[in-house]
């Protein structure tokens, strides 16, 4: 079965530390680049951070310095570690794959609840 799992939201207070991650079947992980959306209430879904297949990351500004994508292509898992998180990471996270040959990112999970309380 094709398919993204996510796991790791919760309820955190600010400055704390979350660990998500991504569990993916094979024929969406392997050669295709990886990514974390997040969508905060009445907010459009933005890119936290990706990663390509050969481990080259990208970061928004947002979360630069705190946020740290990775992923293991042995297991088929990307993961997202948060640190210093701030009330305004609060947002519903989506692991996200591009896959070889698609324009955009075409394939999501169902999303994790990540709770920052101030």
């Amino acid at each position: 079965q094709v398919q993204l799992v996510e796991s790791g939201g919760g309820l955190v207070q600010a400055g704390g530390s979350l660990r998500l991650s991504c569990a993916a079947s094979g024929s969406l992980f392997s050669g295709n680049r990886m990514a974390w959306h997040r969508q905060a209430p009445g907010k459009q879904r933005e890119l936290v951070a990706s990663i390509s297949s050969g481990g080259s990351t990208n970061y928004a500004e947002s979360v630069k310095g705190r946020f740290t994508i990775s992923r293991d292509n042995l297991q088929n898992t990307v993961s997202l570690q948060m640190n210093s998180l701030k009330p305004e990471d609060t947002a519903v996270y989506y692991c996200a794959v591009w896959r070889f040959g698609r324009s955009s990112y075409d394939y999501w999970g169902q999303g994790t609840q990540v709770t920052v309380s101030s």
